[in-house]
């Protein structure tokens, strides 16, 4: 009798983990089943919100009847300025010095083309204006992809293929072009001719042939603790790129650093310029920052002038006084000009207000190396009167607003 209890006791046992697999079969089913069903219902929540226009929502046919085609054939350089940067002759010159060459020479990149293959130009949504037109809009403005979209008839995947082969071919016909070239003072009678330019309007300082000026472009942070730390800024409190970029008077970017760690001290960031200045300029000739910009080692020492800082000891004597602060505003009224030109770089490339891309580091040094290239001569575009009454609005209403107002001097007596 007591073996045959223990026989039925088994059994039901072994029921009873049956019935407790099947239960939990039927469990893992029920929350993979909830779990895809939440995924999807994600999903189509998020789909009338997803930034991208498809082909029905776009003009047909991108080489025909599109707003860029309506700004190419205008040929009208106001429109060209105002949504490239360019006037129409500066760009049929890029158009016609490389950049169409190799825009039908290459293939477009993809993991599905061979590199050395024969590009199908009939299969391609934009001629070589097209392109560089695309490229220009998405350097000179923050505008989203959907207005490029728009601009160009273009659905997303394309936009993004074009315009990061186009930036790369950009980049590669501006380094052979010699007006893009970024190059320091070659001889003496180069920097005499700087220096005589700089005297005819600040008399007391002969022998400043350029300023210099810091960039900070904010930057996105990384996963990467070691990348994060490396781009955090104090001074700034956030993450940035640091480059640091040299202006002669006549407007010219005569060299630069870029695209260095934010964290980086100006001083070390600094080392290329102060290693030009030490072997490649010659005697007597100096560079002009601002009073926050360090000045080298004592191996360039006179190299790099500033203005008075705040507290800085002045002579006794008051006609030694008189000079020294009369040289010291000549040479803030000429420091001004190199934040001119980081100015108008700014202005002119509105891609740089966006963070740059942490993680893309061959991009962010591309974009970089091809905004460096232009710079329009603002001497040119302003009058004269802002050149002479400009330290009386630099020491005025400016001045307050300045963030490093506190390193000027001023004695009133």
């Amino acid at each position: 009798m007591s073996r045959r209890r223990l026989m039925l006791d088994d059994s039901s046992d072994e029921e009873y983990d049956e019935q407790l697999d099947d239960d939990a079969l039927i469990a893992a089913a029920v929350l993979t089943a909830g779990a895809e069903e939440a995924r999807l219902r994600r999903a189509q929540a998020r789909l009338p919100s997803r930034r991208y226009l498809c082909r029905p929502q776009l003009l047909p046919n991108p080489r025909r009847n599109t707003p860029w085609q309506a700004l190419y054939h205008s040929q009208n350089d106001r429109a060209f300025i105002t949504t490239m940067g360019i006037d129409c002759a500066t760009f049929q010159y890029i158009l016609d010095n490389g950049f169409a060459h190799r825009w039908n020479t290459n293939p477009i990149p993809r993991p599905d083309v061979h590199s050395a293959g024969e590009p199908r130009l009939g299969r391609r949504s934009l001629d070589a204006a097209g392109v560089l037109g695309l490229v220009y809009h998405y350097l000179t403005s923050a505008m989203p992809d959907t207005a490029l979209q728009q601009i160009f008839a273009l659905v997303p995947t394309t936009i993004t293929r074009y315009r990061t082969f186009g930036l790369r071919i950009l980049r590669d016909t501006l380094r052979r072009l010699p007006e893009a070239e970024v190059r320091w003072w070659a001889s003496a009678e180069e920097c005499r001719a700087d220096a005589e330019l700089v005297w005819v309007r600040h008399p007391l300082i002969f022998g400043a042939i350029g300023g210099i000026d810091g960039m900070n472009l904010l930057t996105a942070t990384a996963d990467d603790p070691e990348l994060e730390n490396a781009t955090y800024n104090g001074w700034l409190h956030g993450h940035y790129t640091s480059c640091i970029l040299v202006f002669s008077p006549r407007g010219v970017l005569k060299g630069g650093v870029w695209n260095a760690p934010g964290s980086w001290h100006d001083a070390k960031v600094a080392r290329p310029i102060y290693k030009k200045l030490r072997e490649q300029t010659p005697d007597g000739y100096f560079i002009v920052s601002d009073t926050a910009f360090p000045r080298g080692t004592r191996t360039i020492a006179g190299r790099i002038e500033a203005p008075l800082k705040s507290g800085a000891r002045l002579p006794q004597d008051r006609a030694q006084r008189s000079s020294l602060l009369a040289r010291n505003r000549q040479l803030v009224s000429f420091r001004q000009t190199a934040e001119w030109g980081v100015r108008q770089l700014r202005s002119g490339f509105g891609r740089l207000r966006l963070p740059l891309d942490i993680n893309d580091h061959a991009g962010r040094s591309d974009l970089l190396e091809i905004r460096s290239v232009y710079m329009r001569i603002w001497e040119e575009a302003e009058d004269n009167d802002i050149w002479e009454d400009f330290e009386h609005v630099m020491f005025g209403q400016l001045r307050r607003r300045d963030r490093v107002a506190r390193f000027h001097h001023v004695v009133v007596e």
